[in-house]
Order: C-alpha cells, then structure tokens, then sequence
C-alpha cells in the first residue's frame, strides 16, 4: 500500500513540475475569435472578437490578465477587461476559466439593460507545437443585476490564439 501511495505522490509531482513548466513558457497572445452571439434566445447574430491576452511574466497572482473587443452583427459592442487562468491537461489541452467587466452598447441589437456589462466563460483550446491554439469558447454577459433589465446572452465561438511575438518574426 505505501509503495502505491509513494508512487501516486511521486506522479502528482511530477505533473505539477510538468504543468509548471508548460505554464511557465506561455507568451502573450492575439486571439480572434467568431460564432454565435446570444445564441440561445431570440436575438441571435454574428459576433466577432479580438483580445490581447498577457504572458506568463504578467500574471495577477494566478491569474492573467487581457483586454478585448467584440462586436456583433447588429452593431453591438463591448470593450473588456478581465482575468484568465489556464489549466493544462498534458500539453495539448487548455482549459480557461476566465472572467471580464466592461462596457455594453447595443446598437441595433439586443439591449442587456446597462452600459456595464460582467462575462464569465470558459475556453478549451488545442495547442500547437508554436503555442498557437485553436479553441471552442462559451461565455455569458449579464449585468450582474445592476439594472432591472437583466436579460444576459451567450455566444459560443471558435477562437485562434497567436504568440503576439510570432504576428512580427520572419
């Protein structure tokens, strides 16, 4: 019993150190993503996103920061700014729980009842051997009962992650 208990301690640490030094090496990163904006209401429309996400050498804590812009069809946007936090599963997989606040205006489109605007979602992206990722992201935007218009939405997209570094080498 105790050699399997020090064989699965052993393990953890190990993929701890592996995970630390996946983490470690990740670098900034351009993210573009496009899907479905409010996807599963009535006002469904395109929704296309850009964000800077922070390296590694930036993080808040655990966390790392970005900054973002969306806009959707219908002439709806957003401006963000929030905290991420990757999770590896080898060194293929990512998952990124991540949360954002920032500025709403609806334009043609759906009114979410306040200019300031909570997201939450989660990314699960693949990653590549030059750190680029491609990922399937869901997330809800609600103004968090600011207002008593409160509707929310989701938007599921398909999002390409490019180290910021690699947008300026040969």
């Amino acid at each position: 019993m105790r050699q399997y208990l020090s064989f699965a301690i052993v393990a953890i640490a190990a993929f701890i150190a592996m995970e630390s030094a996946v983490r470690a090496q990740e670098p900034a990163f351009l993210s573009v993503g496009a899907g479905i904006y409010d996807v599963n209401d009535s006002e469904t429309t395109g929704e296309a996103r850009v964000e800077y996400r922070f390296s590694e050498a930036n993080k808040l804590w655990h966390f790392t920061p970005f900054v973002g812009l969306m806009a959707t069809a219908e002439g709806a946007t957003y401006g963000y700014g929030g905290i991420g936090f990757d999770v590896f599963f080898g060194n293929r997989w990512v998952l990124t729980p991540n949360f954002a606040v920032g500025l709403y205006g609806n334009g043609d489109g759906k009114d979410l009842g306040h200019a300031v605007e909570f997201r939450s979602g989660v990314e699960l992206a693949y990653r590549f051997d030059d750190r680029s990722r491609l990922g399937l992201t869901f997330h809800h935007i609600s103004n968090a009962g600011l207002d008593e218009q409160n509707p929310g939405t989701e938007s599921v997209l398909l999002v390409y992650s490019i180290p910021f570094d690699k947008l300026f080498s040969d």
